[in-house]
């Protein structure tokens, strides 16, 4: 399946998506996922947004950075859970930070969401720290991006 940017018309599905994605975290980390409160409407106004299926099943929202892309969040509806829609988001995410010549991607995780972490360990992210941010207990990771993969697009590397 292809990734595209979401338009507006795409926000209740990006809304959907992401609190089913979600959702079930809430009991586990006793607060709601900062994702299902995000204003999706504005992260799609300003370019942040890709979406995955017809229907809308898989969303990621990248925020470009001065140094890096940070991936400020990825959900993948349940339903579509295992058919590789996370690993194609996953994929954009480092084609999107090539394209802007940015030499690495940042997250964050929960330090409860036991499944992510494992996720993003198996995609080359390693952890750079673990922070508590207001009610968030965060793990942050980072995946470098090789450098000649970088300039290997045409476009001018940042510092690395």
């Amino acid at each position: 399946m292809d990734t595209r940017p979401a338009v507006t018309a795409d926000v209740p599905l990006v809304k959907a998506v992401t609190d089913a994605a979600y959702h079930h975290y809430i009991d586990r980390i006793g607060i709601v996922p900062a994702p299902m409160k995000a204003d999706h409407a504005a992260d799609v106004a300003a370019g942040r947004v890709f979406v995955i299926g017809e229907p809308v099943l898989g969303v990621i929202v990248l925020v470009p950075r001065e140094d890096h892309l940070f991936l400020e969040s990825v959900a993948v509806h349940p339903d579509a859970r295992g058919s590789g829609l996370g690993r194609a988001l996953l994929r954009l995410a480092e084609t999107r930070a090539r394209e802007l010549g940015l030499p690495e991607i940042r997250l964050y995780t929960n330090a409860l969401m036991w499944e992510n972490q494992n996720l993003y360990a198996r995609y080359g992210y390693e952890i750079t720290e673990r922070r508590v941010d207001g009610p968030y207990d965060r793990i942050h990771y980072r995946k470098p991006l090789r450098p000649e993969a970088v300039a290997a697009r045409g476009i001018p590397l940042r510092e690395i």
